[in-house]
This record gives structure tokens, sequence and C-alpha cells, in this order.
């Protein structure tokens, strides 16, 4: 076989590039069928790598079926074998799928099924269906019953004095910031977004062509001094627990934010989300507690309570508020009715203070767990990021493997696990961050789950 040297780039994985640049000399023809490679020592001494680099980028092309192995030697494949599917999902980058069923699921967003309050949100909702306001449209900005309620939860909870008419009531949090783009497109052409940060939140403010400047957040939190560069006088934030790194906004940075929205006279955007889920401390206030003219307040039901209830709200400033109702007056809720009258007594009955108080010491229990499985199975070879609050926990693997593989492998031995690379706007990290939601899982799942994440990752 042809010697094969090329020059390294500095922003991809080198195993990458060794397999993209066979991937490619494959399918020029440049390379024959049937063709013998190189061992995996001989071609990492050619391209002075390590042999586990060399292995790497053999087992991606083994997977998509460009080379096979028979013995100890491995042979270039004929192309047309390919079947039209594999070829699909090599050009797409996917990675094939595993035919293992899947034992354990650590997704984020499921929420705890065996202390659901099935019982009382059953019996409630069946009142609900009894009253005759259930059998119509409803109100367009959201049920005022509902709306009270969520007035009554912000002002003891998060801090947030504001009333029923200042709340929007809507499905999901994309949903609100979708429409709330629409009224402020007009007056702000670009806006600073974390990085890394939500990509559901990017999508939504690239429906309406924003222009994106990025604030830095690392592990330790948000670097608010790069904010006097920036010319965008709206910004989006997730301070009460950073997406992805979990991390809370100290008050001192909040009241940094302040100033700085004030003197710009602009807007934030507080997305709130996992705010009920702290547990190492009390929450810190809301921004919007600190000041609510230049604040936009968002939050949901569906990381807290139920993701298919599909409820969010949004507290406007009074000058946002006046302008959102009169472009949405004429549109019909984008939410449940049903669900809005059941949550509302639910919140009214103490219900839901009851069940967060509760969901609170399970998730902490569920979150310590994960943490101790993690520790004891992979010792120094990975570090835990997010432990002090929120629904998942990110890991960070030491290792010349990349998240696709990482992920890749896990799902060989039969678990399901998440990127982080997709909340990154160049989608890069330099060192692999894995994502694990643990709300649905018992002890017992996640003590598997962990030991099988080592056989997988070792």
């Amino acid at each position: 076989m042809k010697n094969i040297i090329f020059a390294f780039k500095d922003d991809l994985p080198k195993y990458k590039q060794i397999y993209e640049q066979f991937k490619l000399l494959i399918e020029q023809g440049k390379l024959d069928a049937n063709e013998q490679l190189p061992s995996i020592r001989e071609l990492a001494h050619s391209l002075q790598v390590s042999r586990n680099t060399t292995l790497m980028a053999y087992e991606q092309l083994v997977a998509e079926g460009y080379i096979r192995g028979e013995g100890r030697k491995g042979f270039i494949n004929e192309l047309e074998t390919l079947s039209f599917q594999e070829t699909l999902s090599s050009h797409y980058k996917k990675p094939p799928e595993s035919l293992n069923p899947i034992l354990i699921d650590f997704r984020a967003g499921a929420v705890d099924q065996e202390h659901f309050p099935l019982k009382i949100w059953r019996r409630m909702s069946n009142q609900v269906l009894t009253l005759s306001e259930s059998f119509q449209y409803g109100e367009p900005f959201g049920e005022v019953c509902l709306r009270e309620q969520i007035a009554t939860y912000l002002l003891q909870a998060r801090g947030v004095k504001t009333d029923a008419h200042s709340i929007i009531i809507g499905s999901s949090t994309q949903q609100m910031l979708i429409n709330l783009g629409h009224i402020l497109k007009d007056d702000f052409l670009s806006i600073i977004v974390e990085n890394p940060g939500y990509d559901g939140a990017r999508e939504s403010f690239k429906f309406h062509q924003f222009s994106f400047e990025t604030l830095p957040v690392h592990e330790t939190g948000a670097d608010l001094l790069q904010l006097e560069r920036m010319k965008s006088r709206l910004i989006y934030v997730t301070p009460s627990h950073h997406s992805p790194y979990g991390v809370s906004m100290p008050i001192q940075q909040r009241h940094t934010l302040i100033q700085w929205i004030n003197k710009m006279k602009g807007y934030i955007i507080e997305d709130d989300y996992d705010s009920e889920f702290r547990y190492t401390q009390q929450p810190f206030p809301a921004l919007a507690s600190i000041d609510s003219a230049r604040v936009i307040y968002l939050g949901n039901f569906s990381k807290s309570f139920l993701p298919g209830i599909r409820l969010s709200y949004m507290v406007l400033p009074q000058p946002l508020l006046n302008r959102y109702k009169k472009q949405f007056l004429n549109f019909e809720s984008t939410t449940s009715i049903l669900s809005q009258f059941t949550m509302a007594k639910f919140m009214e009955s103490g219900e839901w203070n009851r069940h967060i108080k509760r969901m609170r010491l399970v998730y902490k229990q569920k979150m310590q767990h994960l943490v101790s499985e993690f520790k004891k199975q992979f010792d120094q070879n990975i570090s835990i990021i997010g432990e002090q609050s929120g629904l998942y926990l990110l890991v960070k693997v030491y290792s010349e493997r990349s998240e696709e593989w990482l992920i890749q492998q896990a799902s060989l031995y039969g678990v399901k696990v998440y990127p982080t690379s997709i909340y990154f706007v160049n989608n890069n990290t330099d060192i692999p961050i894995i994502k694990l939601g643990f709300t649905n899982l018992s002890f017992e799942d996640i003590q598997l789950g962990v030991k099988l994440l080592k056989k997988a990752w070792s």
C-alpha cells in the first residue's frame, strides 16, 4: 500500500482526520478493493501518532463498512458492496445503529414515575371535566386562575413581584421565545447568547434572523467582563442552572448583569428552568426579583412536573406586555385548557409545593447516588460537573476517545447517553463531556448503568 502521509489540522481529533482521509481515498478509488491496509503499529509510526489513535480510526472505518478485518489483517472493501443505508449514514456522519437493546437510558427530561402524584392529578383532572369552562376555547394568554397561582408562587419561591395580567401562558420555552422574538426583532437586530448554552433558544432566535454575540461560560461561571465589548442590548441567560454546565450565577454577578442592562437600556431574557432543584443551599433570587423592568422571565412545568403537560409561562415588563397582547390578541392559546385548570387546582390546594419539596429530596438522593457510583467505578479518569443542582449530571471523560465514540460504545453495552457538543456554538469541546439524566431511573438502574459504562469505555 502507498504511504499515507498528510498534515494534521488543529481543529479536529487526529483519529477523525485519519478516518476522513482513508474514507476519501476509498470513495475516490485511490485505494484498490481488497488491498491490504498497513497494521495499526505501522500506520501509527508512519503518521507519528499513538496506536490508540489509529485503532479508533480503523474501528470507525470498520463500523461504516469501508474496511474489514480478516484475522490480524485489514483490507479495503469494494465500495459497491456498501448498502444504500450504510452509504447514506456515512454521508451524514451518523454512527451506526446499535442492535443491542437499550437497558439504561440516561435521558434528561423524564420524571420519576414512582413518585408522580398520579391519583391526585387524575382526581383533579376529573373534577375539571365537570366545569362548563372546560368545554370552551379559553383565554388567548392563559387562564386567569392559573396565572394568579403562578404569580403567588413566583413571589414565594423566586421573589418575583408580578400579577396575573403580566403573565403569558404557552406550551414550551421555545414557543414563547419564537413569539417573543416576533415583537423584539424590530428593535433588536442581535442578541447575546451563552456559549455553551441552550441550543433550543439559539434555534428560536435564528428563526427571526437575529445575529449572535456569545458570552463565554466556564464550569465556574460566566465571564461577564466580556459584556463591555459587546454591542447587543438583548441577552439570553440561564442564571439559576446554566445549560449545560449547571453552575448558578452568584448574587454579585446578578447585580452586575442588572447594572449593565440598565446602562444599555435593553432586556435580559431569564430562563429560570430547573430553579426548584438546588441541593446544597436555597436557590438564589431570580434576576426578575432584582429588576422587573428590564427582565423577561421564563419558567415551565415540564422539567419540574411533567414534560407532556406542555405548560410554560413568561412574565413581561409593561412596555413589551402591551405590544405582545396587541400582536397576539387574535391567536388561540397554544396549550390545553384542561391542563391549565388542573394545574391551577393543583397549586391552589398546596399539592404543587408538596410535590416540589418531595421531589427535591428524591432527586438529591439520586444525584448523590450517581456521583458516588461514578467516583467508585472511574476513579481519576473523569471529572463531574453540576452535582449541586438540576436534573442531570455532566461527566468529562479524560481519554483520546471522542464524544461520538463514547456514545456509540455505550450503546453497544445497552446504555444510552447524550452529547454536550450541541450546546457549543462551534459544536466542539476540547475534552468530551457526556450528559446523563437520572430522574426516571431507580438506584439499581443507576448502579447498573455506570457499571456498563465502565466496561464500555475501558
